[in-house]
């Protein structure tokens, strides 16, 4: 009990000042729970609502690709430069230190590797993510893949209605098919088909038209970074995608697969957040590498 010795009278009610409102800066989420909004305040800077992921859950269908031959090597150096680590619950555990103290999109589906039909995923029970403290939950979909669109769209709203019990934003993730035109039509399908089954962000890829995905699409959209390119034009994928409406990038290869990636990843940073122009960027990277 406090002591009610001292105890001061309340006097400063600020009587005629209006409340002041707290406009959430995450598109889509000014009605979400708390608990979604603190998750995705931590995914997002809420300085600029973007954010810039680090994606290392490859080995899930690929093994021990380039660059993530050993993760403590490779990926734990980069940690302290990205806003949201986007991995596996087995490296997670494994590998990453909690003291790190980053918001973590666990990959929360699974089941088939590149030796065999890709896509043919299961969820991973909610529970895991609640023990990990995630704060995101990445599930993929396969939109125009006959053998397993439907299976992967009930994957994506069953994680959406565990999501929502406990808190856990949803990140769908568009698969391009073997027979898919990677233009905006088709992401913009993918992507609406996402937020329309209750997908709280949506990765998928920068293509010609983007601003008419990002603007039918009622959530933040993050780009993935895809096959590895040469730092400038990695660097013009990501001012191309945020000029365009994206909220962020969520690449891997492009940072663990460069010469240079703790410097390529501040790059992407200077970009995404700063509005620095690809060629900045660029010249950033070059300082930064020469250190």
């Amino acid at each position: 009990m406090a002591d009610l010795d001292g105890l001061r009278e309340g006097h400063n009610y600020g009587i005629g000042v209006n409340v002041v409102s707290q406009h959430f800066p995450v598109k889509g989420a000014e009605n979400l729970p708390w608990g979604m909004k603190d998750r995705l305040s931590r995914i997002f800077n809420m300085k600029t609502g973007r954010t810039v992921m680090l994606a290392f859950d490859h080995g899930f269908i690929m093994g021990p690709t380039s660059g993530l031959e050993r993760i403590d090597l490779t990926i734990l150096p980069l940690i302290e430069y990205a806003d949201c680590l986007m991995c596996t619950r087995g490296i997670l555990r494994a590998v990453v230190p909690p003291m790190t103290n980053k918001p973590i999109c666990l990959r929360s589906d699974a089941g088939t590797s590149l030796l065999t039909s890709l896509n043919d995923n299961v969820l991973i029970d909610i529970e895991d993510a609640v023990r990990l403290n995630v704060s995101a939950m990445a599930v993929m979909l396969a939109i125009g893949e006959a053998e397993h669109e439907a299976k992967t769209v009930a994957n994506l709203y069953k994680a959406v209605d565990a999501g929502t019990r406990y808190g856990i934003p949803v990140m769908g993730v568009t698969a391009v098919g073997k027979d898919m035109a990677r233009d905006a039509r088709y992401f913009g399908l993918a992507s609406r088909i996402a937020a329309e089954n209750g997908a709280n962000i949506v990765k998928t890829y920068y293509c010609e038209g983007f601003e008419k995905v990002v603007a039918a699409c009622p959530v933040p959209i993050v780009i993935a970074g895809g096959k590895k390119l040469p730092e400038l034009e990695a660097l013009e994928l990501c001012y191309k995608a945020v000029n365009d409406g994206a909220a962020g990038v969520d690449m891997g290869r492009n940072v663990f697969q460069s010469e240079a990636p703790v410097a390529m990843l501040q790059a992407v940073k200077a970009v995404v957040h700063d509005n620095m122009s690809p060629n900045q960027a660029f010249e950033l990277f070059n300082e930064l590498k020469s250190r």
